[in-house]
C-alpha cells in the first residue's frame, strides 16, 4: 500500500507506468483517488489523518483532564489533619492506653499522608504517559511521556522534600553500616588479644558474637552493594530487582550465628559437668579493656542508630544495644565468680547467654523464612493499601478483593477493582495502571498487581493454594 501511495505520487501506479505529460487525465484521476484518502502532492500530511488525530487527541486529554481532576483537584489534602497530636499534647496526656491511642492516630495520619502525596505528584505524570503522542504523524510516537523519558523510575516525580529525605536516609543507612563494619574489625581485634590471655568461656562467647556480629555487617554490606548495582546485565537477569538478597543473607547468617552458639552452649555445659575443669576464670587488665571499650562503642552507635527512623538503621541499632547487654554480662561473671572464688559462675553465665543468642537469632530467622514465604504484611501497611485504593474510589466502582503479602522485606499488592461492564477498555486500563504505579510509589511496596473486573460475584482471578 505505502509502495502504491509513493507510485503514485511520482506519476508512478504498481500495474503500469502512468505519464504525466503522455496521460495527463489517467494521472489526474490516481491524484483525485489519493487526495480522497488523505494523500496527494498538495500536503505531504493526510489531511483526514491529521483531522482524526487531532480529535483522538482532543478526547485523550478530556479523559486525563477528569481523571487529574478526580485524582487530585478534588480532594481536600490537609482534611485528617485537624485529627492529629501535637507532641506537646501528646505529653499532657496522662493515661498511658489514651495517649497510645493518639500515637497510633499520628501513625496512620502520617501514612496517609504519604499516600496522599505519591497520588498527588505521580498521578498527574502517569496519566500523561498513558498515550504517547505523535507530533509529526508518521506513525511513530515521539514524544514516549514523563514514564517513557525516565525509564519508569517513580523518584523523579516525587517532591524535592521527599526525594532528599529517601536520599538521607539512605546516606544515613551507609553510614551505619560502614561505620558498625570499621568498629566490628577493631573490637574483634581487641577482643581476640584479649582471649588468648583470659580462659574465660563468657569472654570466648563475646568473641565469637563479635566475629559474627562483623559477618553480618558484612553481609548486609555487600548485599546493599549487589542490590544497589544498575548493571543493565543485571537487570536482565534480575526483571524484579534483587531486593531479596539482603533477607536471604541475613537469614544464612542466623544459622552460622545458631550453629556456633550451639558450641559456645556445649564448651559451657562440659565444664559445668563433675568431670569438667573447674577453674575460676581470671580476666587479665587488657581482657577487662576491650569489654568496656566493646560496651561503650556499642553504646554509642546504638544512640547515634537509634534517631535515625529507617528499618535497616534501626535493625543495626537493635543489634548494638544486644552486645551493650551481652558484653556486660560476659564482663560481670567471670569478674564477679573470680571476687567471690566461684568456679561455675563463668560457664554457667556463658551458658545462659548461648541459649539467649539461638534464641534471638532463630527468631531471626524464622522471621526472615515467613517473610520470604509469603506472609501477610502488617495491619498497619494493609490499612495503608486501602487507603490508596479509597483515593481511587471516584474513578472505580469498587473493589473486590485486597491482598498484601511479604516477599522478603517490601511487599507485594494484589487489588482486584471493579468497573461497570460497559466501561472502554482504555479508561480500565489507565485507571488500573495508574494504581498500580502509585501502589508501587510507596516505600513498602516492591511490585503491585491490579486486576480489573465487572461483577462482585464468580472467582478472584487466582488458583486455590
Amino acid at each position: 500500500m505505502a509502495g502504491n501511495r509513493r507510485n503514485l505520487l511520482s506519476g508512478h501506479h504498481s500495474n503500469g507506468n502512468v505519464n504525466t505529460q503522455s496521460d495527463p487525465e489517467s494521472f489526474n484521476k490516481y491524484q483525485r483517488v489519493d487526495l480522497e484518502s488523505g494523500y496527494g502532492t498538495i500536503n505531504p500530511i493526510r489531511p483526514k489523518q491529521r483531522f482524526r488525530d487531532a480529535v483522538h487527541q482532543t478526547m485523550t486529554e478530556n479523559r486525563a483532564a477528569d481523571m487529574k481532576q478526580k485524582l487530585i483537584e478534588n480532594v481536600d489534602h490537609g482534611a485528617l489533619e485537624i485529627y492529629r497530636k501535637s507532641d506537646e499534647s501528646l505529653k499532657s496526656i496522662k493515661n498511658k492506653k489514651v495517649r497510645g491511642f493518639y500515637r497510633e492516630q499520628n501513625s496512620r495520619l502520617d501514612d496517609w499522608a504519604e499516600v496522599d502525596m505519591v497520588v498527588s505528584s505521580l498521578a498527574d505524570d502517569i496519566v500523561d504517559s498513558m498515550n504517547p503522542r505523535d507530533p509529526d504523524h508518521d506513525g511513530v510516537a515521539e514524544d514516549r511521556g514523563p514514564l517513557g523519558n525516565t525509564e519508569e523510575e517513580l523518584e523523579p516525580f516525587l517532591p524535592e522534600e521527599e526525594r532528599e529525605r529517601r536520599k538521607k536516609s539512605e546516606k544515613h543507612v551507609k553510614w551505619a553500616i560502614n561505620t558498625n563494619v570499621l568498629v566490628n574489625i577493631l573490637l574483634l581485634a581487641a577482643k581476640g588479644v584479649a582471649a588468648i590471655w583470659s580462659n574465660s568461656l563468657s569472654l570466648i562467647a563475646s568473641l565469637v558474637d563479635s566475629a559474627l556480629d562483623l559477618l553480618c555487617t558484612v553481609i548486609i554490606w555487600v548485599t546493599n552493594k549487589l542490590v544497589g548495582w544498575r548493571l543493565q546485565s543485571l537487570r536482565k537477569k534480575f526483571p524484579i530487582g534483587r531486593r531479596r538478597l539482603e533477607p536471604i543473607g541475613i537469614l544464612v547468617f542466623s544459622i552460622i550465628m545458631v550453629i556456633s552458639f550451639l558450641q559456645i552452649l556445649q564448651e559451657s555445659v562440659k565444664k559445668l559437668l563433675p568431670s569438667g575443669e573447674h577453674t575460676v576464670a581470671e580476666l587479665p587488665p587488657a581482657a577487662i579493656f576491650a569489654m568496656v571499650a566493646t560496651i561503650v562503642v556499642k553504646g554509642t552507635i546504638w544512640f547515634g542508630c537509634a534517631r535515625v527512623k529507617t528499618t535497616q538503621v534501626q535493625a543495626l541499632a537493635q543489634d548494638c544495644k544486644t552486645d551493650v547487654y551481652f558484653n556486660t554480662l560476659s564482663l560481670l561473671f567471670p569478674l564477679i565468680g573470680h571476687q567471690l572464688d566461684v568456679w561455675w559462675l563463668d560457664p554457667l553465665g556463658a551458658a545462659f547467654l548461648s541459649l539467649y543468642i539461638i534464641y534471638d537469632w532463630a527468631c531471626t530467622c524464622f522471621e526472615n523464612i515467613t517473610r520470604l514465604t509469603g506472609e501477610a504484611a502488617s495491619d498497619r501497611v494493609e490499612r495503608k493499601m486501602m487507603y490508596m485504593a479509597y483515593r481511587f474510589a471516584p474513578l472505580v466502582e469498587g473493589f473486590k478483593s485486597l491482598k498484601c503479602y511479604h516477599a522478603g522485606d517490601g511487599v507485594c499488592v494484589e487489588i482486584d477493582v471493579l468497573m461497570n461492564e460497559e466501561t472502554p477498555l482504555r479508561k480500565c486500563h489507565d485507571i488500573a495502571e495508574t494504581l498500580q504505579y502509585c501502589l508501587e510509589g510507596l516505600k513498602e511496596v516492591d511490585r503491585a498487581f491490579v486486576t480489573m473486573d465487572y461483577t462482585s460475584q464468580g472467582p478472584t482471578g487466582h488458583a486455590g493454594v
